[in-house]
């Protein structure tokens, strides 16, 4: 999709903001109906939502030229919407179909496209911080320019490809950009309850890498620091980190209902909603309610459709279960799954 190909620095602010309100408004309606299909058992595995954080991927890859790279994490329908990714492709994955981004055998934590540089959501936390150094390593030695943002949760930094990630970067000065959703939660835990120290920032100052923040619901906001972050990695002035607060509405997975958090707070962050706090924004620039209301529901139709097509669509077929791995195993199993 073109929708999310970078916008022009100077273009008019309600124009921006509305490209941004876009983009928001095809990721809160792919989530919401991923939520809605696992709920009625029409698609397998589980899912992990993103709803709630929708202007952290939207004001960060707006900064993003086509050729830079990403990396994501299990929560990753958005960065990839965000980044231009195919929501049929999408959709088809997580149902299992063929024709989705790996054919059906990855589902929603394995969705990639190299071709609009998202090299891949994961499942493990942490696992995209050193898959975007090494993409970053490799373009800095090849001279491309290109910017690698790489996405993840605060839960991440307790783990320990964050200390080698973050530290191989700032050695090698490499053009990344660590991108930390801050929402507050690492799988069913309060993170700040089991992160020691002062917190994110000064670990990522400890090893050199300069952190600056925002409010990751204020999509101009995240739009304004990833926009100045960018240029600077850009430059050539090695990694950079940025943290944007926001927070999950939903439970780690779309089985968990999350009853081990306050109604209250999840109640204030509702109330605190990405989506409504733009569509204020533009309306007090003089953007009409019925086009931000036409937005809404061309993202919906648009997840509609793709809904109805992954429905169509056919299985994988036996005999293709082996094609696009590193490893088919033994001869004699792969010699079976011929006949």
């Amino acid at each position: 999709m073109d929708d999310a190909q970078p916008l022009r620095p100077n273009a008019p602010a309600a124009d921006r903001l509305l490209a941004h309100y876009r983009t928001m408004a095809r990721i809160r309606a792919f989530e919401n109906a991923a939520e809605r299909l696992y709920n009625e058992k029409r698609i397998p595995g589980f899912v992990h939502l993103s709803t709630g954080q929708e202007a952290i991927p939207a004001g960060v890859c707006a900064n993003l030229e086509r050729t830079d790279q990403i990396t994501s994490t299990h929560r990753g329908h958005g960065h990839t919407i965000a980044k231009g990714g195919d929501v049929r492709a999408m959709m088809l994955e997580l149902f299992g179909r063929a024709g989705g981004y790996c054919q059906g055998k990855g589902g929603s934590m394995h969705i990639a496209d190299f071709s609009i540089g998202m090299l891949g959501a994961n499942g493990v936390v942490a696992a995209g911080m050193p898959i975007a150094v090494g993409a970053a390593h490799a373009a800095k030695l090849l001279g491309r320019g290109t910017v690698v943002a790489c996405f993840f949760g605060d839960g991440a930094v307790n783990r320990g490809p964050f200390l080698e990630s973050l530290n191989w970067a700032a050695v090698y000065k490499l053009p990344v950009l660590f991108v930390c959703e801050d929402n507050r939660w690492a799988a069913t835990t309060p993170s700040a309850s089991m992160t020691a120290g002062p917190g994110i920032a000064a670990r990522a100052e400890a090893l050199g890498v300069r952190t600056a923040s925002c409010d990751g619901n204020d999509v101009a906001a995240v739009d304004d620091l990833a926009g100045e972050l960018v240029r600077k990695v850009r430059a050539g002035g090695g990694p950079l980190f940025m943290i944007a607060r926001t927070y999950r509405w939903s439970g780690h997975t779309s089985a968990d209902l999350g009853g081990y958090r306050n109604p209250d707070e999840v109640a204030r962050a509702k109330g605190d909603d990405p989506l409504v706090r733009t569509r204020a924004q533009l309306v007090e620039l003089g953007v009409a309610a019925g086009e931000l209301e036409a937005t809404v529901a061309a993202a919906e139709s648009e997840i509609a459709d793709a809904v109805a097509a992954a429905e169509r669509a056919p299985q994988p077929r036996l005999e293709d279960a082996l094609g696009e791995v590193q490893d088919i195993g033994a001869p004699r199993f792969a010699r079976r799954m011929r006949q």
